[in-house]
This record gives C-alpha cells, structure tokens and sequence, in this order.
C-alpha cells in the first residue's frame, strides 16, 4: 500500500485522468480549431488561385491592348506618312504653277521693258540724227548762201502764185 500512497503514482495518475478528459473534450475543440484553420487555408489559396487567375485575364487583356494600340499606332504613322506624301507632292505641283506664272509675269515684263527701251533709244536716235543734221547744215550753210536760198524759194514761191 506503500504503492498508493506515493505521490508519483498520483501524479501520473492524475495525468493520466487529465490527458484523457482533454482527449475525450478537447478532441473535438481542438480538430475544430484545426479543421477551421484548414479551411482558412483553403480558402486564402482558393482566393489567392482567383487572384492569379484574374492576374493573367488582365495581363492577356492589357497585352491584347498593348498589341492594338501598336497596331493602330502603326497605322496612324503610315496614314501620317501618305497624307505628308500627298501634302508634299501638292505643295510641289503648287510651287511649279507658282514658279510658272512668276516666270511668265517676269517674261512679258521684261518683253514690255525691251519694247520701252527700243522705243527710248529709236527716240533718242532721231533725236541725235536731227541735231547732227541741224548741225551739219548750220555749219555748211553760210550767211551768204542762207540769203542766197531764201531769195531763191521766195522767188520760187512768187512765180508759183503768179
């Protein structure tokens, strides 16, 4: 009886008891607590699988957008290019009709200032022909044969009333 009265065998005994009221109620408790951390775990992968999902949706759709706003960007510089083509080449057959008809309006200037200057130079040539003739003939007529010929077409002129 030595045997039960020592305090170890009450000890383990008293261990014993308790390990199995706390297997016997604490079993469901704590399989509970697990089984609800357990389902937050799945959950959280669940919503963190979602995630990933949604993750790549969005990146193929931002890809595909990505991809046609390049395309309509590629677009957009070769409308730009053909429309600057068209620009160019306009600007161009609107310099050429320009530079012809300033050519045009510098030619018929010019014929107009030819035509001035050979009606100047004709004037100034008669004139110059009619001074050197007044000149030529003041000096080769004299006083004398200057009578001479007035007396003579006075008297030609008289016999022609006559």
């Amino acid at each position: 009886m030595d045997f039960l009265l020592s305090s170890h065998i009450w000890y383990a005994f008293s261990f014993f008891v308790f390990a199995f009221i706390l297997y016997k109620f604490g079993k469901p408790v704590i399989i509970g607590y697990l089984d609800a951390q357990i389902e937050k775990v799945r959950e959280e992968l669940q919503t963190a699988e979602n995630l990933r999902v949604e993750a790549q949706e969005l990146l193929a759709q931002y890809q595909r957008k990505h991809r046609d706003a390049v395309e309509e960007a590629q677009g957009i510089i070769k409308n730009a290019e053909v429309h600057a083509a068209e620009i160019r080449r306009k600007a161009e057959e609107d310099l050429d009709v320009s530079m012809a008809r300033r050519e045009k309006q510098l030619r018929e200037r010019l014929a107009r200032m030819e035509e001035s200057a050979i009606q100047e130079i004709q004037n100034y040539a008669a004139n110059l022909a009619i001074q050197a003739t007044a000149e030529i003939i003041a000096e080769k007529l004299d006083k004398k044969t200057n009578e001479t010929l007035v007396e003579q077409s006075i008297q030609d002129i008289g016999g022609k009333i006559h």
